[in-house]
């Protein structure tokens, strides 16, 4: 047995202690280093930043804990970072009536991953990573998505959208065994901010080992005369379009130790992820946050954005904003929806977002902007 699966490991002994260890991995309360720095003995902290025994102090601010080390993006296959705005557009080609059809493969892979530094989880994944790839299509196009079951449990693909009940991917409609695959075709409608996740049983399970991901409908300008800059500004690779800086972002959470309670939070998957390396903004472009919830375990999350205020389209189907001015979101599970924001006016300088539970931002789910003049 794994040495994972031997550890009895909760998230409130990583809280209460200030220091667990699983494998390699600590999350710890800042140690003397951090206090010398604070008072103003700046050398034997910037000493013992250099040696790794802490992270630096702009990326330990809540609560001063921090995962320590840093997971191998390359041995699992996918980049936080590069997650961010990796896109699977999938490829076109035109049907005999003149309309588009967007086809998109997507495999079931058993693999461990590495969720923390020295944490592995042993996931189920579409296309090699948790969450899986993100679908982007254009409403009014025709999708046609085939799903191999490399795996060794049944599994489906349930799209949050308009389909035909055979298209579900419910037991009895598109529930598949090992070794098999299937064809899930539907129009792209609505547009809006969905996803996708398994739906065999037991829900939860599947679920839970990262079988979700994104799937984005952009609005087709035509549609919506009355809204249409702000409909081309929605549709990936218009004009309109490039001059947002534009994000994908799963909120998630992993059970280690497989007792119905989470011990670490995370956005696309990697706890602390973008704390460690913030995701870097240019202050005079717009940004626009796809955020979907699929944390199992947890009726609620949220998104918390510091020393700004966003404008909010829940589940993204509509053109006008369904809440203004705010500067927190709560979800429940499978809610999503479109946050869009400048930095335009503010000083360059790194700017905290996380959940504002903050159990789950000290467990993982936290992360830095990093706005900057231009980008490079």
């Amino acid at each position: 047995m794994l040495k994972w699966a031997q550890t009895a490991l909760s998230r409130r002994s990583l809280l209460g202690g200030g220091i667990a260890t699983l494998g390699a991995t600590s999350i710890c309360s800042v140690n003397t280093a951090a206090q010398q720095a604070h008072s103003g003995d700046h050398g034997a902290a910037a000493s013992a930043m250099k040696s790794g025994d802490i992270a630096p102090a702009h990326h330990s601010a809540h609560g001063a804990m921090i995962t320590v080390g840093n997971v191998d993006n390359e041995r699992n296959g996918f980049h936080p970072t590069q997650m961010l705005t990796d896109w699977y557009t999938g490829s076109l080609s035109e049907l005999p009536d003149g309309r588009k059809l967007r086809s998109f493969e997507i495999t079931v892979e058993e693999k461990e991953i590495e969720i923390a530094p020295g944490v592995m989880f042993p996931a189920w994944t579409y296309n090699g990573r948790v969450p899986g790839p993100a679908l982007r299509a254009t409403e009014g196009e025709r999708l046609s998505i085939k799903l191999i079951n490399n795996g060794s449990h049944p599994h489906s693909l349930h799209f949050h959208g308009i389909h035909a009940a055979r298209m579900d991917g419910v037991p009895g409609a598109g529930v598949i065994a090992p070794g098999e695959e299937f064809v899930y075709e539907f129009d792209a409608k609505p547009f809006g901010c969905h996803l996708y996740h398994c739906h065999a049983l037991p829900l939860a399970r599947h679920i839970h080992k990262g079988m979700y991901g994104l799937f984005v409908i952009d609005p087709d300008p035509a549609r919506h005369p009355d809204h249409i800059e702000v409909a081309k500004s929605r549709l990936l690779g218009s004009p309109e379009n490039a001059r947002w800086q534009e994000m994908a972002m799963v909120m998630n959470a992993f059970d280690t130790n497989f007792d119905g309670e989470n011990e670490f939070y995370a956005c696309n998957t990697v706890a602390h992820c973008y704390a460690k390396e913030p995701i870097k903004v240019a202050k005079g472009r717009p940004v626009r946050i796809y955020l979907v919830n699929l944390v199992e375990f947890d009726p609620i999350n949220s998104f918390h954005l510091h020393a700004n205020f966003f404008d909010y389209y829940d589940q993204g189907t509509t053109l006008t904003p369904t809440l203004k001015t705010v500067d927190l979101i709560t979800q429940c599970q499978a809610q999503r929806g479109i946050i869009e924001f400048t930095f335009e006016e503010h000083e360059p300088g790194l700017y905290m977002f996380h959940a504002h539970q903050s159990e789950f931002a000290e467990l993982g789910w936290m992360g830095m902007f990093d706005v900057v003049e231009t980008l490079s």
